[in-house]
């Protein structure tokens, strides 16, 4: 099959319909808000991005706890400047302060409003409620930014209660976690330890709470982006804490707020080279069949297996996996050739 002749029936469009945009997002989330980091973070995007042959991993330049109280006006000024500057390719987000804080106005009619046309979309944190991205939403619009889509960070336990609503908006494209302050609102009712690497898998609240916002996120068809881990220097707290997010909670992206956390997560998120093969070769066949049932190696398969084994290709390619030629002619196909 050519690559031409595959283009008017692209996976992303027969097996995900409305959804393929929504979740087409990288794997790792890169958070980082002091001036050096972010434009630190932005080369390291670059060099990554020409090693991988494409963007694995978002940028986003931080106002929340980067900006120094009193300069939030300046900071915001030279998070827009960095996101209009970056280099083309580039995926920057910016995260702005929370909807009731003072600040919140001015940093969407700065960054969305000089920047929105080069970010892929606005963080908002503290997220409570449908009437918070409602606020969000009217911040956009009014900063000629109606394009762009919200992540939300989910930190209390109100908000988690409410996740469905929340992730059923459909200006929200991701619910993050926000795991320290999920803990601290507890009011010590959770231990200190459930905000380690570890504890985080193990306290009931916790983990029910994580449970909640991915049931959420694939309730609605969008991206379920897993909390930070804050012991950045140990690679194997990482690795094991990236994978159960991955294995066990069905999170599809997570924070990274140090640079050697990126390649962890890029490698826990990653399915393995076996079922990367099993996924192009069932693919391929499928797409032969023009997407009618067939039987591979003793099984049938129909669109609803096909969905699956399309999103293992999806993540191996966000991941920066090699794809062999019969699948990755699609993930090069032109940006007009795929759903939207």
């Amino acid at each position: 099959m050519t690559a031409a002749a595959a283009l008017p029936a692209h996976p992303a469009s027969v097996l995900l319909g409305a959804q393929a945009a929504a979740r087409r997002l990288p794997v790792c989330d890169h958070y980082s808000g002091v001036d050096a980091r972010m434009r630190k973070s932005l080369e390291l995007q670059a060099q990554m991005t020409a090693e991988f042959g494409h963007c694995v991993f978002d940028v986003t330049l931080d106002c929340e706890d980067g900006a120094p109280v009193g300069q939030e006006r300046e900071h915001a000024e030279l998070v827009a400047t960095l996101a209009r500057t970056a280099p083309l390719g580039a995926r920057v987000a910016a995260r702005v302060h929370t909807v009731d804080h003072p600040a919140f106005a001015h940093d969407m009619a700065t960054i969305a409003g000089e920047a929105g046309h080069r970010l892929t979309h606005i963080m908002v944190p503290k997220v409570e409620s449908v009437d918070d991205v409602l606020q969000a939403e009217k911040a956009l619009l009014a900063a000629s930014a109606g394009h762009l889509p919200l992540h939300v960070l989910i930190e209390s336990p109100a908000a988690v209660q409410r996740a469905f609503e929340i992730a059923a908006h459909p200006r929200v494209q991701s619910l993050s976690f926000g795991l320290m302050d999920f803990v601290s609102a507890h009011g010590g009712a959770i231990p200190a330890s459930a905000m380690g690497s570890r504890g985080q898998f193990e306290h009931p609240l916790v983990v029910r709470a994580k449970l909640e916002i991915a049931a959420a996120c694939h309730a609605h068809g969008k991206v379920p982006s897993h909390c930070v881990v804050t012991e950045f220097a140990d690679s194997d707290a990482m690795q094991s804490a990236a994978t159960r997010a991955s294995e066990d909670l069905g999170y599809t992206r997570m924070w990274s707020i140090h640079p050697a956390q990126i390649r962890p997560i890029l490698q826990a998120f990653s399915p393995q080279q076996g079922e990367i093969d099993v996924a192009s070769k069932i693919v391929a066949a499928a797409a032969d069949a023009d997407w009618a049932p067939i039987s591979f190696e003793g099984k049938l398969h129909d669109r609803a297996s096909y969905r699956f084994y399309w999103q293992v290709l999806e993540r191996a390619h966000s991941t920066g996996r090699a794809l062999p030629p019969t699948v990755r002619h699609w993930f090069d196909a032109p940006a007009s050739a795929r759903a939207d």
